[in-house]
């Protein structure tokens, strides 16, 4: 069987990005991986939330310009944490003949991890990088984990985790390798 990647960017809006940690380096990951993979000839696919503050045509809802897609990048349109659920994401990844999706963006624990199990369930390989998602800011005590340790939280969890048939790698961006369709 083939084996072909493409590079998810999730939720990099200017609203999102604008109350994430390490929001500038997160960016700049992901932008060099959108510029390693553009050149392997590996699809980029943006999602793109229209959630609650999020309203479509609003300046909070705009791609962060580092990563605005490029003409004839795929753009999906979600409503919900799950990048799959009501969207076209399956149709898109299928069409390109995707058997791996290499995940980036925000936020970590909501859409970040709800897409990648998601891409599981759909039978797709997965890649997390692990210095491209984050999450928002917020205190190192509360009710939520501090930013950096639910980031390397579910970079652990993803380590560890164990789905029948499907092969899960966290890895630096660094480490990631784009593989074209075979």
């Amino acid at each position: 069987m083939s084996h072909a990647s493409a590079l998810l960017v999730i939720d990099m809006q200017n609203g999102p990005v604008a109350i994430a940690h390490r929001a500038a380096e997160t960016v700049a990951v992901i932008a060099g991986l959108r510029e390693r993979a553009t050149a392997a000839g590996i699809p980029v696919v943006t999602i793109q939330d229209r959630g609650a503050g999020l309203e479509a045509g609003t300046e909070g809802w705009r791609i962060v310009p580092e990563l605005a897609p490029a003409a004839g990048e795929s753009v999906v349109h979600k409503s919900s944490p799950d990048s799959f659920l009501g969207t076209d994401l399956d149709t898109v990844l299928k069409a390109r003949g995707i058997t791996e999706v290499i995940v980036t963006g925000f936020a970590t624990e909501i859409c970040v991890d709800t897409t990648a199990r998601q891409a599981l369930s759909h039978e797709y390989d997965l890649v997390l990088v692990a210095d491209g998602h984050t999450t928002s800011v917020r205190p190192d005590s509360g009710e939520y984990a501090a930013p950096g340790r639910s980031i390397a939280h579910h970079n652990e969890i993803y380590r560890h985790l164990g789905f029948p048939g499907r092969s899960i790698r966290v890895l630096p961006a660094s480490e990631v390798t784009f593989a074209a369709a075979e």
